[in-house]
């Protein structure tokens, strides 16, 4: 899979495949001015990590597996719980505390689109524990 960035040019992909062809905890595969597009894996018990995104909204498509989506008002607040799988959508409003979780025994796979960006261009994290050490994303 190319883990170039291939914003902010015009771009088409399969998203499908290109999702479910991520090896990567998240590859940033397109940035433009106002949205952004990664790809993610998260493995079977693992999660992409409770966090809030104080100024962007976030769309997420599951493509493969199942999940346990949590969003609140704050961290210790996630009064929305919700079970999803293969091709379900999650809206994340911004302000808004959120989690997903792999419920399954397989890996979760999913796209996710931010309004406005989210990650420096061409960001690619291997491992959550990358993206947990990276300088750049806000914890």
């Amino acid at each position: 899979m190319n883990t170039s960035d291939n914003g902010p040019g015009p771009y088409v992909v399969n998203i499908e495949k290109l999702t479910l062809e991520n090896e990567n905890f998240r590859t940033t595969v397109w940035t433009g001015k106002n949205i952004q597009l990664t790809v993610m894996t998260i493995p079977a018990g693992g999660d992409i990590g409770l966090e809030v995104h104080h100024d962007t909204d976030q769309f997420l498509r599951i493509e493969q597996g199942n999940c346990k989506v949590e969003m609140g008002s704050s961290e210790d607040s996630l009064d929305f719980v919700q079970e999803v799988e293969g091709d379900w959508a999650i809206f994340v409003p911004a302000g808004t505390w959120h989690n997903v979780t792999n419920t399954g025994d397989a890996e979760l796979k999913l796209y996710t689109v931010y309004g406005p960006p989210d990650h420096l261009p061409g960001t690619v994290h291997a491992t959550q524990e990358d993206a947990e050490n990276d300088p750049n994303e806000q914890h």
